[in-house]
């Protein structure tokens, strides 16, 4: 005699999926050494599992922050770009006084981009 079943989680629909025989029994394996009692239980477990979605909302005063370190980042990349052109067409290799404080520059303006970053994900956690 089956046991009595909880007419509220009575389960009246179903959907035919094909398999090869390899997949099934690889999917068969899978489900064994996760110890689930039938493929049905361990699918429905792995599609019907819900996942933790957070919304964040963002103020415009972020949108803008975010929009500002882009350009800023591009700038970098700019930056960057133009004294490795300038590494790579010197004969020694050697940086200028003018590369130097380009560098120095580039540095700071990461670490701005970086703290305002900072600040930010620290709200969010």
């Amino acid at each position: 005699m089956s046991r009595p079943r909880n007419p509220r989680v009575k389960k009246t629909d179903s959907i035919s999926i094909r398999f090869t025989a390899l997949e099934k029994k690889l999917l068969c394996d899978r489900c064994e050494k996760e110890g689930y009692k039938n493929l049905s239980n361990f699918f429905r477990v792995k599609v019907m599992r819900h996942r933790e979605v957070k919304k964040i909302e963002v103020s415009p005063e972020f949108t803008t922050l975010i929009k500002s370190l882009d350009f800023n980042l591009n700038k970098i990349g700019v930056n960057l770009n133009q004294v490795a052109k300038q590494l790579n067409t010197k004969k020694n290799n050697e940086l200028t006084l003018a590369d130097r404080h380009t560098l120095d520059r580039v540095q700071q303006e990461l670490k701005k981009c970086f703290s305002s970053l900072q600040k930010y994900m620290d709200l969010i956690r």
